[in-house]
């Protein structure tokens, strides 16, 4: 007897039923890429940022003396004398000015003691301040006793490295402090005039060299704070009496004549500081360019 034929078919009904597979995708072959395009792929990808809110400029540029006004409230005070100064020795080389004999005297310390009354009567600190003195010992240990005085915590002490150095005074290192007019003397001729040189490294600044360092100090303090009282702690005058005089206008060459004793405090008037004025450049209209001399 002949048996049946086997169908090619499968009998499973599970296999029956399962659907077909889903064709294979046809691999694309990748555009060749030179490394100048890959380089420049992250910044085609670059997502262009939603422009924010306009609002108003709050920067205030680079600072100019006199300034068009201050952001701040200030008091200058030059710290009481020193020991070098006390034996009528003038010293202003900055290798020597956290040296104790660039501290305080005991006339100095009174000195700095009644400047830390003064700044108390006048409220410079009532709602806090921050002290910014010179690292040389005797305007720091002034900065300590005005905190000490105030109320202030010493972490608002800030020292000041290098814009508040004591003027250098080149040959006169070492000369009497009696001998300090013949540094004016030159200063009324001009700004520009520097002190005789010396070979011990005592710098020999002009007043317009002490200019720049006062007016770099200032903007660091007009743009790090605002609405603030700061309170500047000198070793010297020529520092505060050069910031006081591009303060309010006055020629440089007479900054003498806002000469600070040991241990005065004088506060910046606000209404000392002249109304800014526009430099020619911006307000001269040419009527008739290229010439515009008719």
């Amino acid at each position: 007897m002949q048996a049946p034929a086997r169908s090619s078919a499968p009998s499973s009904p599970l296999v029956s039923s399962a659907p077909p597979l889903p064709p294979r995708p046809q691999r694309v072959a990748a555009p060749s890429l030179r490394r100048r395009d890959l380089l420049l792929l992250p910044a085609a990808l670059t997502l262009p940022m939603a422009a924010p809110a306009s609002l108003p400029a709050s920067a205030r540029g680079l600072f100019r003396m006199p300034p068009p006004r201050l952001a701040n409230r200030y008091f200058l005070v030059r710290a009481g004398e020193s020991v070098y100064e006390g034996q009528g020795l003038l010293r202003t080389n900055p290798v020597a000015k956290t040296s104790v004999d660039s501290g305080l005297s005991p006339v100095g310390l009174r000195q700095t003691a009644r400047a830390a009354l003064e700044l108390q009567r006048l409220g410079a600190c009532e709602d806090d301040c921050w002290i910014w003195p010179s690292i040389t010992q005797r305007a720091y240990q002034a900065a300590e006793i005005i905190a000490a005085a105030n109320g202030i915590n010493r972490s608002r002490i800030v020292p000041e490295y290098s814009f508040l150095d004591a003027r250098g005074l080149g040959a006169f290192e070492w000369k009497s402090l009696d001998t300090l007019p013949e540094v004016y003397a030159s200063d009324n001729i001009s700004p520009d005039m520097k002190p005789p040189p010396i070979s011990d490294g005592t710098p020999n600044e002009s007043v317009a060299d002490v200019f720049v360092r006062v007016t770099q100090l200032m903007s660091i303090l007009e743009t790090q704070y605002s609405g603030e009282t700061v309170v500047i702690v000198s070793p010297d005058s020529d520092n505060l009496s050069i910031l006081q005089a591009g303060l309010i206008g006055l020629d440089l060459r007479r900054h003498s004549s806002l000469f600070f004793q040991p241990g005065e405090v004088r506060p910046v008037d606000p209404s000392s500081i002249p109304e800014y004025k526009q430099p020619p450049s911006t307000v001269f209209k040419c009527a008739n360019p290229p010439s515009c001399k008719d």
